[in-house]
């Protein structure tokens, strides 16, 4: 295993890294639960999502631990999975069939895209002071995803300035935000939770994240939010799931999935549209992810950048790194579920000490334990989970320390890199107004000489991509 890992190498143990693994699963356990919700409301079985949501996680997960050796989890991601269901299949009326082919295509350009280094390229071509913005923006962005899950948050919105897309209201920029009253079990646990996760970390206490977990769970309990009475393990049997299972495996490829996209050879351009639109976010959440974490964690070094740069083949941490995340979508979507892509909770691990693969390896083999035990996992409650998001996204602003926000040449794409990456819930969105105002700027300032063809052209595909999104809704 030592050898393996590299666990010395890296700085690493055994313990810390199974710590780091157990961490991460359970901050992004959730999408087991809300991911076969969603896309169950396409009419596809809840059963066979929930089966190929864990096997897309499964087969991801262990390709990047193992061949990759670097601590990420993948997992169909949010957004996109509400992209597949209220774009995809509600707007545009596409069948959940076709929508999982449209998927699969999206995996096979990522992986296009991967063997033939233009990932490595963007990445290359991404100016510095923006690296070191999208880590902070992640930072916000998994620091707000945790203040929501803890419940700490209200919105309020005008009458007539919302619609409902299926059982979802989508408000305007009307809706407020606010700050609860703290009047309820499930808030009061959430603060409880929160003083406890910084509280170990103050005191540098070992696997203090993952402990604030296990023990904001447990005090749950006699708080009456979590209930062990309802845990039925008879309840969904796997065998169910399986039989399910049968109805979305291969089903891209059917005469109801891609075989169907030559009845109307008009709706042709719209699919490709809609394909690429799959295929930037997915694209770009990762790199953004991989840049705002590894960076900053010494997971992908200066070596390790080097050897992307200068090698060939799939020799640095990233090129692997990369190479396991644009097969999972493919894989997914063959099982019947949305984009697999990293998970930006993988940050989590990281934070609690995760360096190599064998953190991914033990959160796969979380993901594997959940299919027979989904009942259990399903009881750690979103309380015990989002401090220490919180506490992740406090980290990961560090990053801005190395932007020179008193230069507007470096503040402005800076700034709209982080607010729309924290704000819209997306990281290729902060990563889109990032790119687009930095090029803003460097004309103004005659330096287009700055911006590297690749970066020309990312930019150009972003606004795109914008127009299309507005075409094909």
């Amino acid at each position: 295993m030592e050898k393996f890992f590299k666990l010395k190498e890296n700085g690493t143990t055994v313990s810390r890294e199974i710590v780091a693994g157990l961490t991460t699963f359970f901050a992004m356990a959730y999408i087991i639960f809300v991911n076969p919700q969603m896309l169950s409301a396409t009419g596809m079985p809840y059963g066979a999502v929930f089966l190929a949501t864990i096997i897309a996680s499964i087969v991801g997960t262990l390709v990047m631990g193992l061949f990759a050796n670097v601590p990420y989890a993948q997992a169909p991601g949010m957004g996109l999975n509400a992209f597949f269901t209220y774009t995809v299949v509600f707007a545009l009326g596409y069948s959940w069939e076709q929508a999982l082919a449209m998927v699969f295509l999206c995996g096979v350009i990522n992986v296009i895209i991967t063997v033939t280094k233009l990932r490595k390229l963007i990445i290359k071509a991404i100016p510095e002071s923006l690296q070191n913005a999208i880590g902070g923006g992640i930072g916000i962005f998994i620091g707000y995803i945790g203040i929501k899950n803890a419940g700490l948050l209200s919105f309020t919105s005008d009458p007539g300035t919302y619609e409902m897309l299926g059982d979802t209201v989508v408000a305007s920029s009307a809706a407020v935000p606010a700050l609860v009253e703290f009047n309820n079990r499930g808030v009061i646990l959430a603060l409880i939770g929160i003083v406890l996760t910084f509280v170990l970390l103050v005191l540098k206490v070992k696997g203090a994240i993952f402990i604030s977990i296990v023990a904001i769970t447990i005090i749950a309990i006699p708080m009456k939010i979590v209930d062990l009475s309802t845990i039925d393990l008879t309840q969904n049997t796997l065998a169910d799931s399986f039989s399910q299972l049968g109805e979305t495996f291969g089903a891209a490829f059917g005469k109801k999935g891609l075989l169907s996209f030559f009845d109307d050879p008009s709706k042709i351009p719209q699919i490709l549209m809609t394909i690429f639109a799959f295929s930037l976010s997915d694209t770009f959440d990762t790199i953004g992810t991989f840049i705002g974490t590894g960076r900053r964690s010494g997971i992908f070094d200066e070596a390790d950048e080097r050897a992307l740069e200068e090698g060939k083949g799939f020799k640095s941490k990233m090129d692997k790194a990369l190479f396991a995340d644009s097969i999972a979508t493919s894989i997914g979507a063959v099982f019947g579920t949305s984009n697999t892509t990293t998970y930006v909770e993988s940050a989590a691990g990281i934070e609690a000490g995760g360096r190599t693969g064998l953190t991914s390896v033990v959160t796969a083999i979380l993901f594997f334990l959940s299919m027979f035990l989904a009942p259990v996992v399903g009881i750690v409650p979103t309380q015990a989970t989002a401090p220490a998001l919180i506490a992740v996204g406090v980290m990961m602003l560090a990053s801005f320390k190395d932007v020179i926000w008193t230069d507007l040449e470096d503040a402005i794409p800076a700034f709209f890199a982080t607010i729309f990456m924290g704000l819209t819930y997306s990281i290729s969105n902060g990563i889109a107004f990032g790119f687009i105002f930095y090029c803003i700027v460097k004309i103004v300032r005659n330096k287009t000489k700055d911006i590297s063809p690749v970066l020309w052209v990312a930019t150009l595909l972003f606004i795109a991509n914008f127009i299309i999104l507005s075409i094909i809704k």
